[in-house]
């Protein structure tokens, strides 16, 4: 199948660059035609956020989407922030990126569904449940995506439900996969963009969600929280949110930086002690879990942004990793990312073919206006301003939030220096030799829950008669490096329980890959401590069915 622009990902950069070009199209009177892929069920069931909306983006985007019913509609009414020990809770300002007057407490995984069908009404051709699984190269240039073949057994052969992939063939296409896109990964590394630019590696954190719904007593539409402290050290950096919803809904998060040292920290269960702090037990008492998930995010910012765009396409939103960390929000900037690459695809679509001759299309698109577009856009401004602020917190708690003041308050991000994150997280693994094993608490069935009970709220569900896409380069490294140097890192920091070190028929520990379990967060590819797994995608359709995230 051959398209003029292909889009990798329904999400809010995806779907943004395919309306705006279909607003392009419409205003200029051309006709481009656009595929979406999306290797999610449906739109949106892959997509977790907090989430706090700047609405500017969606306005310039979708000037009325008050009246035509975007589901924009909790704005924020409070702000608060707090410094927890494991007791109390100690209210401090909340520091100036993060007050949310005109902002609105959203669901994005409703959002993207909203942007979805309205990309669809402008014109749109969007594919759920395919998965796009490799690149088309040709003479040097992308050329569009393949998905994967589908109904194929674990052994490798072929089974009554076998469907073949697609070609989708692309003048340009557009990387728009989230965090840790594998696709966009690929891209990355096979143009060299983070070396054509000195960009660093991008650094991560994991985030896992919940939205409870809790008595009406207990609930005010539009109030927010933050946290920091309880329950991890103050040498690692995460933190957590409360954003009430509406409905008597709350959306929670506890977000941890995975460049972490200690490898025998559980995220989930560290997620799982926080829930029980009193501040936060006395919220959720009495209330319904609905829904649970993980997704890593980026947290590098500026300085680990890589040259966006290579001969036959560009990188969007997470896929670059536009997140404004001090602010907690990346929906705007992706948005804001998705519209200027669609304004460059189409002009240089419309400028190298007006008439859509077979000789023109045999040349790979340039968009290197949309870089130039980026760089004078509010995006560049904001994540330059806030550059040094996450980097700050190798001090640790108190030394990166008086750090964070310093550079909030008196250098106003214009400081003469530029902070560096030094070395990928899988790096800062430590050997488990100078830590000790953690005895966390079982969980009590009401705030906390094992990890059964929450992969049945995520709706996660795969095949599982199909090859794992959860990929070892090295079968022997998990029982030659990972469980006797580090003790078994996986099975601690996947928030799914997808990797298990189980005995075998000789009593040897082998590590088990569960991987119909899996979240697709990514985390395990970002900090497995040798690189030695693999993240691909599944069969279209697979993983979490995301409602209300």
């Amino acid at each position: 199948m051959e398209y003029d622009v292909c889009i990798v990902g329904a999400g809010p950069a995806g779907l943004s660059a395919a309306i705006k070009l279909k607003q392009e199209c419409q205003a200029k009177e051309k006709d481009l035609s656009v595929c979406v892929v999306e290797k999610g069920s449906e739109v949106g069931a892959h997509i977790l956020s907090g989430n706090v909306l700047e609405p500017h983006a969606l306005t310039e985007l979708l000037p009325n989407w008050k009246e035509d019913g975007a589901p924009v509609s909790t704005p924020a009414t409070e702000d608060r922030f707090f410094v927890l020990s494991e007791k109390r809770a100690f209210r401090i300002p909340t520091p100036k990126q993060m007050h949310n007057k005109g902002n609105f407490v959203i669901s994005l995984s409703q959002l993207c569904r909203w942007l979805g069908q309205k990309a669809e009404e402008a014109g749109v051709e969007i594919y759920p449940g395919f998965a796009a699984s490799e690149v088309l190269y040709r003479n040097g240039a992308v050329r569009g995506v393949a998905t994967n073949d589908m109904g194929i057994s674990k052994a490798g052969a072929k089974k009554g439900t076998f469907q073949r992939g697609m070609e989708l063939r692309a003048r340009a296409t557009l990387f728009a996969e989230g965090c840790r896109g594998s696709l966009s990964q690929d891209v990355m590394k096979e143009f060299g963009l983070r070396e054509a630019v000195g960009a660093e590696d991008q650094t991560y954190a994991l985030g896992l969600k919940e939205v409870w719904e809790v008595p009406a007593e207990k609930h005010k539409a539009g109030r927010i929280w933050h946290t920091v402290g309880y329950p991890l050290p103050t040498s690692t950096y995460g933190g957590s949110f409360l954003y009430h919803m509406d409905k008597n809904q709350v959306a929670l998060g506890f977000v941890v930086a995975l460049d972490y040292k200690d490898p025998y920290l559980n995220l989930y269960q560290e997620f799982q002690r926080w829930k029980q702090h009193p501040k936060i037990r006395q919220l959720l008492d009495g209330g319904t879990c609905l829904q649970y998930g993980a997704r890593t995010l980026n947290e590098g910012g500026f300085q680990s942004i890589p040259k966006l765009t290579f001969p036959g396409g560009a990188l969007l939103g997470c896929s670059a990793g536009f997140l404004n960390v001090p602010k907690i929000k990346g929906t705007h900037t992706a948005m804001k990312s998705g519209m200027l690459a669609a304004q460059a695809t189409f002009s240089a679509l419309t400028a190298s073919s007006p008439h859509h001759t077979s000789s023109s299309r045999q040349q790979p698109v340039d968009l290197s206006s949309y870089q130039t577009a980026m760089e004078e856009s509010y995006v560049w401004d904001e994540l330059r301003d806030s550059r040094n602020i996450r980097p700050g917190f190798k001090l640790g708690l108190w030394g990166g939030l008086a750090h964070a003041a310093l550079d909030t308050y008196l250098l106003r991000g214009n400081a003469p220096w530029t902070l560096r994150h030094r070395h990928p997280d899988h790096e800062a693994l430590q050997p488990a030799a100078k830590f000790q094993p953690k005895q966390y608490p079982k969980p009590d069935g009401r705030v906390s829950f094992d990890m059964a009970a929450s992969l049945y709220r995520s709706g996660t569900n795969h095949e599982h008669d199909q090859p794992s896409h959860l990929r070892l380069l090295n079968k022997g490294v998990p029982t030659a490096v990972n469980l006797p140097i580090y003790a078994g890192p996986e099975s601690r920091y996947c928030p799914a329980g997808v990797y298990e070190y189980a005995a075998d028929a000789t009593g040897a520990l082998k590590l088990q890959i569960h991987a119909q379990n899996c979240l697709h967060c990514k985390a395990c590819s970002i900090k497995d401590p040798t690189q030695n797994i693999k993240w691909t995608v599944p069969e279209g359709g697979g993983g979490p069915n995301y409602t209300m995230m």
